[in-house]
């Protein structure tokens, strides 16, 4: 299985809400323990690899509840799911994506039928209806994509109609109605059949969000009798950000009945969980940093030759320039040594003291070798006001020069000093720097898109095909609605192969 394609999913219950049972998955084939929720329905077009495909990706999780309403005791199962997504370059997760919406509703039909009621909320990556999407109208075969289809005839539709016919049967109302065949109905339409503009997803790469030109694809859905007796509001929340999507959310007026206990697939219960996991207020609780503190030696790689060996356990040099050895070099077998931290003798002071400036008097003699007198005329920069005002600089006939500061004239700083004269150290900076810059080109100056006159932003192809790696310009705005003057134009440039 690709490892890209694996999703996530949790449910996450506060102790009023701690369910009965919970189970992974839509075929039951994970689960291998008691405390199961059951009810899986007609499997038998599916083959068992199938079956073990479309619940390897870990995109359900089912919690069964108990709850109060009105003075009756009944079951409330929630399947939580994250849908496949239909890529266009890999034609296979299209049939993927259809087979899990079949199962997923092979399988809430079967609770359902058994007695409990069903939620099934989470990211169904189909927008329902046009009013859902940002631009329908880009798509010619809107009505036609087979994950709408399929939401038509696994929800009831709600409208207008409903509301103004009260008397009406609810089952004769939503019959005329879009999906009217299904068994569950879309909370949020149910509370909202005509607004707009409500989306749930808006792409990150083109800043979409800023213009709400996104979808509605994440969804609470609930069994018809649930919604109309129980749910009170239902809604999506826009404003909160962090993620591509928003959070979703449905209110009930029926009250919940705890368990004592948590089903086995609780995390708590989980071997690779066991002992480890902790309550949050752990996370703020002081504690001692030498027993969080890593080995102070650790085994170097086998594959490193003697020599990388030796310097990496001693990387300081004794007086003479040799490198020495560790005695504990001797008594390790070959490809074992360890390493050595050592402890400088100087504690490091705070960071404010890399930023002191160092006073030098330079004395230059002529007896000096000139390796030298290039390295003592390095001084560090010294600060105007830790040198005195006025100096004479006088020199001999031996070649000796000598700074004195007398009070009479303007002292000259090393700054000066070295504007005036570069090191061969700055020339050869200087000269690689223009040799990086004549062979590493920066980014082409982007153009101005038409529209808006603004600087356009660089983008890559990253598709597959004769234009893979290639690079355009186009309006920096994000993406919008054609009709909203604040959104991106169409302006689009092929960067040249010569820039």
């Amino acid at each position: 299985m690709d490892v890209s394609l694996c999703a996530g999913v949790a449910t996450y219950c506060k102790d009023a809400a701690t369910p009965f049972a919970a189970e992974e998955g839509l075929t039951g084939l994970l689960t291998t323990h008691e405390g199961a929720v059951g009810c899986y329905g007609n499997q038998a077009e599916f083959s068992r690899d199938e079956l073990q495909m479309l619940d390897n990706e870990g995109r359900a999780v089912i919690t069964q509840h108990k709850v109060n309403c009105q003075d009756k005791e009944e079951a409330l199962t929630v399947i939580n799911v994250y849908c496949p997504r239909a890529d266009p370059e890999k034609p296979e997760r299209k049939q993927f994506k259809l087979h899990f919406y079949q199962l997923l509703q092979r399988r809430a039909e079967a609770i359902l039928k058994d007695g409990s009621h069903v939620i099934v909320l989470g990211d169904i990556n189909t927008s329902h209806q046009r009013i859902d999407h940002c631009d329908p109208s880009d798509k010619d075969d809107f009505d036609e994509n087979p994950g709408r289809k399929w939401l038509n005839v696994f929800l009831h539709g709600v409208g207008q109609e409903e509301e103004a016919v009260e008397a009406a049967e609810f089952s004769e109302v939503i019959s005329t109605l879009p999906g009217s065949g299904g068994k569950f109905v879309d909370t949020f339409r149910y509370f909202h059949p005509t607004r707009a503009n409500a989306f749930t997803c808006w792409s990150t790469l083109t800043g979409a969000r800023q213009t709400n030109y996104g979808t509605r694809i994440d969804y609470i859905f609930a069994d018809r009798h649930l919604a109309k007796e129980q749910f009170v509001a239902a809604d999506i929340m826009p404003e909160v950000e962090g993620s591509d999507h928003c959070p979703v959310w449905g209110q009930l007026s029926c009250s919940l009945l705890p368990s004592t206990k948590p089903p086995p697939l609780c995390t708590r219960y989980l071997p690779e969980f066991a002992g480890k996991q902790q309550k949050l207020s752990h996370f703020f609780v002081r504690t001692d940093q030498k027993s969080s503190l890593p080995e102070q030696s650790e085994t170097l790689p086998g594959s490193q030759e003697e020599e990388e060996k030796r310097e990496n356990l001693s990387p300081v040099a004794d007086k003479t320039g040799q490198k020495r050895l560790l005695k504990s070099d001797s008594a390790l077998p070959k490809g074992k040594k360890t390493k050595s931290v050592k402890t400088a003798s100087n504690p490091q002071g705070s960071l404010l003291s890399f930023f002191k400036p160092k006073v030098t008097n330079v004395i230059v003699s002529g007896d000096t070798p000139v390796g030298q007198r290039e390295n003592r005329q390095k001084p560090d920069a010294v600060a105007p006001s830790q040198i005195s005002r006025t100096a004479d600089v006088s020199a001999t006939a031996g070649g000796e020069a000598e700074l004195r500061c007398n009070g009479s004239q303007p002292c000259s700083s090393t700054e000066e000093n070295e504007q005036r004269t570069p090191t061969p150290q700055a020339a050869k900076k200087s000269s690689s720097s223009v040799f990086w810059k004549s062979v590493l080109h920066g980014p082409p100056p982007p153009p101005s898109c038409k529209v808006h006159g603004e600087p356009c932003a660089l983008r890559t192809v990253k598709k597959e095909g004769p234009n893979m790696g290639r690079q355009f310009f186009v309006c920096a705005r994000p993406q919008g609605h054609v009709s909203n003057p604040d959104a991106r134009c169409n302006f689009f440039e092929w960067v040249d192969k010569g820039k």
